[in-house]
């Protein structure tokens, strides 16, 4: 098995500053393998709890309490909207139903970056897991099936956080590695603004209200 040295900076060369997003249903372990990754990527890490939690001076859970799930998920959008320029960034997002990913909605910046998804699973086999992927898609987690990979967590402990980045890595290099122009595709959404059309990037001038019809009739 690859070294995780020689696979950070082989994945470091390949990524070519593009940010790394993290979504799954718990935000601990996003921010515990964003710390891994960043460390041995040289990125930064961010996390939009710790982001949101400065700026509004309260934590997240008061204010899920206080405002609800809707109102935590807007917040953390423009929070994500605000970083998606950012290079060389591992960002780690709020887990669960109240964050901005697990909506389909508000996926139009973490496509700025390539996005994991870390999905809990109990599952050993590859027929069950294909199973549980159908059950989340009926259980409304079908946000989450955005993400560019999917990293499967059988079990979680802190001390799992380096091999699950590991994971992380060697999963984004064989993307990478199967399309090596991804990287500046995702700089050219950036360019472009954002626009929610990824991975069918539109010419520039491209007004996204204005087709709203004719992609729910595309579908």
């Amino acid at each position: 098995m690859e070294s995780w040295e020689s696979l950070a900076a082989g994945s470091s060369q390949l990524l070519q500053g593009t940010s790394i997003y993290l979504v799954g249903d718990s935000t601990e372990i996003n921010q515990k393998v964003a710390q891994e990754l960043a460390t041995g990527l040289g990125y930064t890490p961010l996390s939009t709890k710790e982001l949101l939690e400065t700026y509004t001076k309260q934590t997240v859970d008061s204010w899920l309490l206080a405002e609800g799930s809707d109102s935590v998920a807007a917040a953390e959008s423009t929070i994500l909207e605000s970083i998606s320029s950012h290079a060389r960034a591992v960002v780690a997002t709020l887990g669960g139903q109240h964050g901005a990913a697990g909506r389909a909605d508000k996926w139009q910046h973490l496509y700025a970056g390539f996005t994991v998804w870390l999905s809990q699973t109990e599952t050993q086999d590859e027929d069950s897991a294909r199973e549980e992927s159908h059950k989340n898609v009926k259980d409304g987690i079908i946000s989450y099936t955005n993400a560019d990979v999917v990293v499967k967590l059988q079990g979680w402990g802190p001390a799992y956080a380096k091999s699950v980045a590991q994971a992380c890595l060697s999963a984004l290099k064989q993307l990478i590695r199967s399309d090596k122009k991804l990287p500046g595709k995702k700089s050219l959404y950036i360019r472009l603004g954002c626009r929610g059309d990824w991975p069918n990037i539109k010419p520039p001038g491209w007004d996204p209200s204005s087709e709203g019809n004719v992609t729910l009739g595309a579908q």
